[in-house]
C-alpha cells in the first residue's frame, strides 16, 4: 500500500501533505504539526505534516475495511504460556525483584495486500468510541497504526504537563477488586517519579486518584498526575524522563522491563507505546499509550494487536488471562470479517486467538 498518500488523524483533525519524517525528538520542539509513533523498544517516528484541518463529516466510511477472519488470528503466548508466565512473575515478586510486572502478548492474523488501516479507523470510530483514537499512515516509511487508546500518556500545554495511568480493568465497576485500587495506586506513584525527573520540584501532584471511567464493553481505574516542566525543558527531556509508559511496563520499571524481555516472546512496537500529535509552534500535544491499537507488518502480511495485563502478588493467573481475553475481545471483533452489529453495549464473547 506504499501508494496510499501519507496522514494522520487526531482529535476530529486530518493532517496532510507531508513534509518530513525524523526519528529526533528534539524535532517536537521545533516548528509545526507533527504526527509521532514510539515503539515501545524505544524507536521514534516523527512526522510533520503541511495542512491540519478538521476532518470531514462523511457518511458511512471512506473505503470498505478487509478484515482478516475471525478465526485467522494468533497470540504470541497462549493461554498455558500467560499463565505460566504470571506465575514467574508472582515469583519475582515474592523474591523482592518487583512489585508489578505488565505482561502483554501480540496477537497477529493476515492481512490483504489492499487493506487500508483508514477504513479500520472508520470502523473504529463509528462503534468504539476512544477518548484517543488516532491513526498514523505512513507507509513508506513502515509506519501503519490505528489506536482506540483510553490511556492518556502525556498531553503538554505549555509548562503544565499531565498523565493518565489506567490500572484496574473489569466488566462492569462490581468487578474491580483490593488489587486493582493497588497496583493503580503503585503506577500512580511511579508516573509520579518519573514527572519528577523532568518537573519543577514540589511541582508534581495528584488531581485524581482511582477514577471509574466507563468505556466501551468495560470499566477502568484512572488516575491523573499532573507537573510543570523546569526551566528548558522540552519533549526530548519529558520522553527520556517517562518512557515508556509506566502502566505498561511496572514497578520499579527497570526491574519490570528485565522481566518483560524474558517472558514476553515477540516485540510490542507501538503496542504500549506512544502515539499522537504535537504542535510545536503553540507547545501543545497529546500522546496515548498505545493500548487497544492495531499496526502493520507489511513484509509479513499481518495486522497486529496487543493485549496484557498488570500483575501483582493479588493477581490469580487465570483471570488475569481472561482480563486480556476481555480487552481484546471487542476490537478483534470491530477488526475481523463477519456481522459488524456492535453498539456500545457489553463486550462480545472473547475471541480466543490460536
Amino acid at each position: 500500500m506504499k501508494n496510499l498518500p501519507a496522514m494522520a488523524r487526531f482529535a476530529g483533525r486530518l493532517a496532510t501533505g507531508l513534509l518530513d519524517v525524523t526519528h529526533d525528538p528534539q524535532a517536537l520542539d521545533s516548528e509545526g504539526f507533527w504526527a509521532v509513533v514510539a515503539d515501545f523498544e524505544g524507536r521514534l517516528t516523527c512526522a510533520r505534516f503541511r495542512d491540519v484541518r478538521p476532518l470531514p463529516r462523511r457518511v458511512g466510511p471512506r473505503s470498505r475495511w478487509s478484515g482478516p477472519g475471525r478465526d485467522a488470528w494468533t497470540t504470541s503466548l497462549d493461554r498455558d504460556a500467560y499463565i505460566e508466565g504470571v506465575r514467574r512473575i508472582r515469583r519475582h515478586i515474592a523474591a523482592g525483584d518487583v512489585y508489578q510486572a505488565n505482561l502483554c502478548r501480540v496477537l497477529s492474523a493476515p492481512l490483504a495486500a489492499d487493506a487500508d488501516l483508514e477504513a479500520l479507523a472508520d470502523r473504529l470510530t463509528a462503534r468504539h468510541h476512544a477518548p484517543y483514537a488516532g491513526l498514523v499512515r505512513l507507509p513508506a516509511h513502515g509506519v501503519e497504526v490505528v489506536s482506540a487508546s483510553p490511556e492518556l500518556f502525556l498531553r503538554r500545554r505549555g509548562p503544565v504537563v499531565d498523565s493518565g495511568p489506567v490500572k484496574g480493568t473489569g466488566r462492569t465497576e462490581a468487578d474491580l477488586m483490593e488489587k486493582d485500587h493497588a497496583e493503580n495506586v503503585m503506577i500512580v506513584d511511579l508516573v509520579r517519579n518519573d514527572l519528577g525527573r523532568v518537573c519543577a520540584t514540589g511541582s508534581v501532584t495528584v488531581p485524581q486518584l482511582c477514577a471509574v471511567e466507563q468505556h466501551p464493553g468495560l470499566v477502568h481505574l484512572v488516575s491523573t498526575v499532573r507537573g510543570e516542566l523546569r526551566h528548558g525543558a522540552g519533549w526530548a527531556d519529558l520522553l527520556a524522563a517517562t518512557f515508556p509508559p509506566g502502566s505498561v511496563t511496572g514497578a520499579p520499571k527497570e526491574g519490570a522491563l528485565g522481566i518483560i524481555r524474558a517472558l514476553e516472546t515477540a516485540p510490542r512496537g507501538p503496542y504500549c507505546g506512544g502515539v499522537g500529535w504535537v504542535d510545536a509552534d503553540r507547545e501543545r500535544g497529546e500522546l496515548a499509550v498505545g493500548i487497544r491499537t492495531f499496526w502493520t507488518d507489511r513484509v509479513r502480511g499481518r495486522l497486529n494487536f496487543g493485549a496484557g495485563a498488570g500483575i501483582t502478588w493479588g493477581s490469580d493467573p487465570v483471570r488475569e488471562w481472561e482480563e486480556t481475553e476481555l480487552k481484546a475481545s471487542r476490537l478483534l471483533h470491530l477488526a475481523s470479517d463477519g456481522p459488524k452489529e456492535l453498539g456500545a453495549g457489553p463486550a462480545p464473547a472473547p475471541l480466543t486467538a490460536r
